[in-house]
């Protein structure tokens, strides 16, 4: 439902997006350069899939990463996909939320070798969940604020389900160690079933 007609977004607002996308992107890369270290330590005559094998453990937390950064960075795109106007609030949320994106490459990193140490899991899990509650924050910022929204009725705040999932993940985790990071498939069902119960 429309709450009046369509506006042109501002500069300054689009300034910020574009700032963050573009740091968003440089996070998402992080990830990415120790990986291509890695060539160099394939010898002459050395087995790229012996490499890959030695160094499985940083490969998959490199994609796992991707796939979060990726994920946190459509919930935000979802977020303020309507939002016209600047907003201290919202634009206070949304730096916090990329500070923890730029942070996020650090507990990444740790996952290879502490992955299984409880202050691991901490600062990885804890890092999206805080993510995801600054998503949700700007969402009942939006919702509450129809004068920088465009149209709509603003989002619905999914991102409270989220931040929540990854704490009940982290709580399994800590309890029960053999459990590793597994238990953030919750994830996989969480939203659907939010957005069933919602429609």
């Amino acid at each position: 439902m429309s709450s009046g007609p369509e506006r042109a977004r501002e500069r300054d607002f689009e300034r910020l997006l574009t700032f963050v996308d573009a740091v968003v992107a440089i996070a998402i890369t992080l990830l990415v350069l120790p990986l291509v270290d890695l060539a160099g330590e394939l010898g002459d005559g050395g087995s790229v899939a012996d490499l890959i094998g030695d160094h499985l453990a940083e490969l998959g937390s490199a994609v796992l990463s991707f796939v979060v950064i990726a994920r946190l960075w459509l919930a935000q795109h979802e977020t303020v996909r309507d939002v016209v106007a600047q907003d201290r609030r919202v634009t206070q949320l949304m730096l916090l939320w990329l500070l923890l994106i730029v942070f996020l490459p650090v507990p990444t990193a740790l996952l290879a070798d502490g992955g299984s140490q409880a202050l691991t899991k901490v600062l990885y899990i804890g890092t999206m969940a805080v993510s995801s509650f600054c998503v949700a924050g700007m969402a009942l910022r939006i919702r509450r604020t129809p004068a920088i929204r465009g149209s709509g009725d603003g989002p619905d705040g999914i991102g409270a389900t989220t931040a929540a999932t990854m704490l009940l993940a982290l709580a399994i985790s800590l309890a029960i160690p053999a459990t590793s990071y597994f238990p953030l498939l919750l994830l996989l069902v969480a939203d659907p079933i939010v957005a069933r119960v919602r429609a």
